[in-house]
């Protein structure tokens, strides 16, 4: 595609922190698009790998590619970095080990009709670096919808994927909402597009554009410290703040409920200040009706001991 008006300027954004297996790769399928109007920003958060010699020796002759170094500050603070010299009227958040199909950019550009709109796109999980695992991962908010029922239904099962990777953002939007919180070492990504999403009019769904996201083996729960326990609980309960004060109904507190309960499963026994904070938002907003999320032993533990012991016992015989 030519460079113009009708082919505004994309600017990729990629946080980097010891991925030096990876990188490569994920440079590779933002060059590699079909639209040729980009700029790729790679931040790298104080890898102590090989990641800044990888980006240097392979990519230091591509114009379009900026390297920007920086302290490990973390992914949040490395997006806003990038952001702050970025060009494009559009932007696109991409995490430094995923990868996305080669018409993505074109395909959402296509569909972008005001700024007040985020395009959005599918996404599936691969394992072990093997792209012959890649598998989608159906969401029932793959259709255009406004802002509110798409963050409604992508909150049904209290299981929301906000993946950066998947959006495609107006630059405008962005200036109106706000950059990143860097005070969030998880759910940083529920946080920030649940509060750009419910700023924007609509989220338009391409369905020729995938993210392959890549994942690993180990639970939220088994990789938990106090400081991503404390950053889930801000950026969850900031989330339904954020739903509740735009759309107030039974439905939004439900969810919202839901989302909080969700997190006491993860948490629980480890937190349990942080759980008496979530039982007492749940009670505010009318209680939850989700049920814990196990195993099949689990499961059945838990119909006569409660998800409570059944969880520690499943725990200890891991």
């Amino acid at each position: 595609m030519e460079k113009g008006i009708a082919f505004p300027l994309v600017s990729v954004i990629i946080p980097a922190y010891n991925v030096e297996k990876y990188i490569s790769n994920t440079i590779q399928s933002v060059i590699k698009q079909t639209y040729s109007n980009i700029e790729v920003i790679i931040v790298n958060d104080g890898s102590t790998d090989n990641t800044k010699q990888i980006i240097e020796n392979d990519y230091k002759s591509n114009a379009f590619v900026k390297l920007i170094d920086q302290p490990n500050l973390g992914a949040s603070a490395a997006r806003n970095a990038g952001y702050k010299i970025a060009n494009g009227e559009f932007i696109k958040f991409l995490d430094g080990d995923d990868l996305i199909n080669a018409k993505m950019i074109a395909h959402q550009v296509s569909l972008t009709k005001s700024d007040s709109c985020i395009i959005s796109s599918k996404w599936g999980r691969f394992y072990n670096n093997d792209i012959a695992t890649f598998k989608f991962s159906p969401e029932e908010c793959w259709q255009t919808m406004s802002s509110v029922q798409w963050i409604c239904s992508s909150w049904k099962n209290a299981q929301s994927m906000t993946n950066p990777g998947i959006f495609l953002i107006p630059r405008q939007l962005i200036g109106k909402v706000g950059l990143w919180d860097e005070k969030l070492c998880l759910f940083d990504d529920t946080e920030y597009f649940t509060r750009t999403i419910l700023a924007a009019n609509e989220v338009i769904f391409s369905d020729s554009s995938t993210l392959y996201y890549r994942s690993g083996n180990q639970s939220l729960s088994s990789q938990l410290s106090n400081a991503h326990a404390q950053s889930a609980y801000y950026a969850v309960l900031k989330s339904t703040q954020y739903l509740i004060s735009t759309k107030d109904n039974m439905r939004t507190r439900l969810l919202s409920a839901n989302c909080l309960q969700q997190l006491i499963y993860y948490f629980y026994p480890e937190y349990p200040e942080l759980c008496s904070l979530l039982k007492k938002e749940i009670k505010d907003l009318g209680g939850s009706n989700i049920e814990w999320a196990s195993s099949k032993k689990g499961k059945f533990l838990s119909k006569f001991i409660g998800w409570k012991l059944a969880k520690k016992i499943t725990k200890w015989l891991r």
